[in-house]
């Protein structure tokens, strides 16, 4: 028999391409292709690659040298570009003379048509953005290495255009999956193993699927709906968008404690004139509101988010008024960054990217410094709290320092636990009490 064709990927950017990479291995799988962590045994490399910041798509194209030099030392080798910069960039890689296949994250059930293509010498490319794809009937290749949480696509592209972002152009517009297709595949998860799933979407909060009968299922519906599979089977989603967050979702998290309590809710500024010229649809005021409810309706929620130093036109006002945001809220965490221009979006057509790089980055110091103590503040805080957690494997240093086995997991909150054990597993529910922390980490001993 002919040996199965290795397939090598990397995953770059958000949680929702490492689901679309399970996707792509699922559908070579069904092919004949296997999956390989090797890149020195692989057939065809590929990288599913981010354009959401720039420094995401050179970090890339230093990579595709790297895969080059795979197809020059290998005859035969065939690499491929997926996912946002592939629809972005499209025909540009092709011109590089160093990637053989080109597919935008829609296309990839051609997948194993562009590679025989790729090989055949001819043009392997499909970039066509679709007003249906989800991928519904398509049962992932899971990657998860510890085999405890799984994440769940429940919709496809975004409709906000937000004139920073990138992702309306490279994802296509909103579409929302099969409600019960979700559930099916939640129970899937259960069944394999998997203690927590991950509900994933661009704005997972304007989730509303339509069935053939004209009924129709919103996401706080979906929600209770997977949180009925089984009481063992914790429920997280991303992302929340602040203009959609209902009530009746922070109702259906206090019904259920297995859907986590923690929710990330992006800001991106504390300045209402900088909100409106992102296009973010909400003020200051709603935000901080919502951010009330939240507390009120599902006490002990951690409430995580991201921001942009150094949009177009900031001011130190501007600025100021983000740092009293992050002041005000205390954020538990947040991924934050200052802005990056991307070709084609709204602001790179109507606004110049104004403010300087030194200001831009002394901005986004000052956000990170007053974030790390709240985050530290936010940690301290769950000091002699008791927290049942998910096992999912040995801790960084595998070790105390008096040599016992620690091991890692997540709270409910989504803060990342480390403790003594010597007794559980991956997969396991354990109580936790918390003795000390860093300003990211829960430091516990076992409640037996």
């Amino acid at each position: 028999m002919q040996p199965m064709r290795k397939v090598y990927i990397e995953t770059y950017g958000c949680q929702m391409n490492v689901s679309d990479t399970e996707v792509v291995f699922a559908i070579l799988a069904a092919h004949g292709y296997e999956k390989t962590e090797d890149i020195n045994r692989a057939d065809v490399i590929m990288a599913n690659t981010c354009s959401v910041r720039d420094n995401a798509e050179q970090r890339i194209l230093g990579r595709i040298e790297q895969f080059n030099l795979q197809r020059k030392a290998r005859p035969g080798v065939v690499v491929g570009i997926l996912g946002c910069m592939a629809e972005r960039m499209k025909e540009a890689l092709l011109d590089t003379r160093k990637v053989d296949i080109v597919a935008g994250p829609d296309s990839y059930r051609s997948l194993p048509q562009l590679i025989e293509a790729a090989w055949g010498g001819g043009t392997a490319i499909n970039t066509e953005l679709s007003r249906t794809e989800t991928y519904h009937d398509i049962k992932p290749l899971r990657t998860s290495a510890s085999g405890v949480s799984a994440f769940i696509s429940i919709m496809r592209g975004c409709n906000n255009v937000c004139s920073y972002c990138v992702v309306p152009y490279t994802r296509g517009v909103e579409r929302s999956r099969d409600a019960h297709s979700i559930v099916r595949e939640a129970c899937e998860c259960f069944e394999s193993g998997f203690r927590e799933v991950t509900l994933l979407g661009q704005n997972v909060d304007s989730y509303l699927w339509t069935a053939a009968d004209g009924s129709t299922v919103n996401f706080a519906q979906l929600v209770q709906m997977v949180a009925q599979v089984s009481p063992l089977l914790r429920v997280r989603f991303s992302t929340s968008n602040p203009q959609d967050i209902s009530n009746e979702l922070l109702e259906v998290m206090a019904a259920n404690p297995n859907v986590c309590r923690h929710i990330h809710l992006p800001v991106q500024s504390g300045s209402n004139r900088i909100l409106e010229k992102m296009r973010r649809r909400y003020t200051r005021e709603w935000y901080l509101e919502r951010v009330r409810a939240i507390r009120a309706k599902v006490p002990g929620c951690s409430i995580t988010t991201d921001v942009i130093a150094g949009f177009c036109s900031e001011t130190e006002e501007d600025h100021a008024q983000t740092l009293s945001l992050f002041d005000e809220v205390g954020f538990d965490t947040a991924f934050m960054f200052y802005y990056s221009e991307r070709p084609g979006t709204l602001a790179a057509r109507k606004y110049p990217d104004d403010v300087p790089l030194d200001i831009k980055t002394r901005r986004l110091e000052e956000i990170i410094a007053l974030q790390n103590r709240k985050s530290l503040e936010a940690y301290k805080a769950d000091i002699g709290k008791r927290f049942e957690v998910l096992v999912e494997g040995p801790s960084k240093k595998g070790t105390s320092q008096d040599g016992v086995r620690q091991l890692c997991g997540r709270a409910s909150n989504n803060k990342m636990c480390v403790w003594e054990d010597t007794t559980h597993n991956s997969g396991d529910y354990v109580t936790v009490e918390i003795i000390s922390c860093t300003q990211a980490t829960l430091l516990g001993r076992l409640i037996e």
